[in-house]
């Protein structure tokens, strides 16, 4: 056989380096090549943090939001106050005229002026005094001759229905009740009727 024909049936080193690409070369310890531990090591692991640093911070935290819900307690318990004294103000606001008309009442001289006139200047004072807290938000409770009513009402005698209709029906009113807005301040205290067959 010729020197060309066996160069033609046996390759030539020269040609598998160019065809195969070089096999990378084991690590005898096991440990990935340089390039691979770089980037394992650019995501460093969160959980590997300092204890000491991560109790500081929730300590700093804990203070935050401590020193945050005591401002809001002040806060708050400043403009309850204030609202407070806003609605004492505006119901003050509304007596202001009948405390006037009282004054002039009371600085009167009583010989000099008609007992029926006194009368009913005082009745015109209350009448003006109670237009302006009914105005806030009062009701007077004055349950004469309705059904009796545990809630509302303080009995403090009863006396002897005339008929079977009349039983627990109040007779006599002594102090009328007070409701504000609601909410009781003071039940009306009555005589309420009682049936005996």
């Amino acid at each position: 056989m010729r020197e060309r024909d066996r160069r033609r049936a046996e390759p030539d080193e020269t040609d598998n380096e160019r065809t195969e690409p070089p096999a990378p070369e084991p690590q005898g310890d096991g440990e990935p090549a340089p390039e691979e531990q770089s980037s394992a090591g650019d995501g460093a692991d969160p959980s590997s943090t300092d204890p000491s640093r991560e109790l500081t911070e929730q300590r700093d935290r804990y203070l935050r939001l401590a020193a945050e819900y005591d401002n809001y307690r002040k806060r708050t318990s400043r403009e309850r106050g204030d609202w407070e004294s806003r609605a004492q103000a505006a119901l003050v606001t509304r007596l202001i005229d009948a405390i006037d008309d009282l004054s002039r009442f009371a600085h009167i001289d009583p010989a000099t002026t008609d007992p029926m006139t006194l009368h009913k200047g005082i009745e015109l004072v209350e009448q003006k005094m109670l237009k302006a807290l009914g105005g806030a938000g009062l009701e007077i409770i004055n349950p004469l001759d309705q059904t009796f009513d545990p809630t509302m009402h303080e009995a403090v005698a009863t006396e002897p229905a005339l008929s079977r209709e009349d039983d627990h029906t109040v007779a006599k009113v002594f102090q009328p009740g007070y409701r504000f807005n609601g909410q009781l301040l003071r039940p009306a205290r009555v005589v309420v009727k009682q049936w005996t067959s």
